[in-house]
């Protein structure tokens, strides 16, 4: 079983092939950088720059009438980018690895069904994911988030409601601060159901190979439930195949997600994500007096982060793919 988790999930010495990618190691710092600013530096930040001010469209490394220094300006509420940047890579980054995860749960287990029954279930499975191919998936999240939003959000009020009726204080603060953001509850799940399809034929393709191996048969022969085999043989051998296409699916869950905001489809105020700072700064630009830093630096921050998941991506994949090269 040891040799199958070498010669499937991944190389001898794939760590250590990861380690000698520079490109990879600095992608993933970067990313750990950026995750831990942006979880904890707005915290402790002046009040004043939580918040709108009088201090509309501040160019960068400026002074607001407050005093306090805009590093990347203000926007039209007098609200300082630079920490509208960082909740912004609050909601962008969590609704990317949420929807990730999604992902591949779903893609996961569909995939190691279909390849471990093959025959008839497998070709029924693997039609069944052509079909989905295709439907446009912004077009299935469209009409997902247009379809479930009313009723999460009517079920979130309704439970308020029974909270507030029951005088649960602290758990009636959670639940009504949660109503606003029950589109982006709904976007995750969206999200999360439409990008396993790829998922889904990766994981296919690798257990069609393990099936056929020796310890599989073994544990055939043993007696062993299909369920067991799944979850103690297969899984644990696709953990690093698994890992590697989860890095490379954020980025295209961020994608998603930037472009339905982008398009007022998505993330609403006063919660902020990249693809909402990218409308509102689409917005500001015209001929007479162009506010170029609310563009620009929102497309850079997402940009960059887009570009060190996709180099990460790329490293555990040649580090861990069998099928990468040497």
């Amino acid at each position: 079983m040891a040799e199958a988790r070498a010669s499937v999930g991944g190389r001898p010495g794939g760590w250590k092939i990861l380690r000698r990618n520079r490109t990879a190691v600095v992608a993933m710092g970067l990313l750990l950088a950026l995750a831990l600013v942006a979880l904890l530096l707005p915290e402790v930040m002046p009040a004043g720059l939580l918040g709108a001010s009088e201090d509309s469209y501040l160019p960068p490394l400026s002074r607001g009438g407050d005093g306090l220094f805009h590093l990347c300006g203000t926007d039209v509420n007098g609200q300082d980018l630079f920490v509208r940047l960082l909740t912004g890579a609050r909601v962008s980054l969590g609704v990317g690895l949420v929807g990730a995860c999604i992902s591949l749960g779903v893609g996961t287990v569909y995939g190691m069904v279909s390849g471990y029954f093959g025959g008839r279930v497998d070709a029924l499975m693997m039609r069944l994911i052509d079909v989905i191919y295709a439907v446009p998936r912004i077009l299935f999240i469209m009409i997902f988030i247009a379809a479930l939003d009313p009723y999460l959000e009517g079920w979130l009020d309704a439970v308020r409601l029974q909270v507030q009726a029951r005088n649960w204080s602290m758990l009636e603060g959670w639940v009504t601060a949660a109503i606003p953001y029950s589109r982006i509850l709904v976007m995750i799940l969206s999200l999360g159901l439409v990008e396993w399809l790829t998922m889904a034929r990766i994981i296919r393709g690798q257990v069609l190979v393990l099936r056929e191996t020796t310890f599989v048969t073994a544990a055939r022969a043993m007696g062993q439930r299909p369920a067991a085999i799944l979850r103690r043989h297969l899984l644990p051998n696709l953990a690093t195949v698994v890992l590697t296409y989860l890095t490379l699916t954020i980025p295209a869950v961020i994608m998603d997600e930037s472009f339905l905001s982008f398009l007022g489809l998505g993330i609403e105020a006063p919660a902020a994500s990249w693809g909402s700072l990218l409308k509102d700064g689409a917005q500001a630009i015209n001929p007479l007096a162009s506010k170029w830093w609310l563009l620009v630096f929102p497309a850079a921050i997402m940009s960059a982060t887009l570009l060190a998941l996709n180099y990460l991506g790329d490293g555990l994949r040649d580090a861990f793919d069998p099928r990468g090269g040497e």
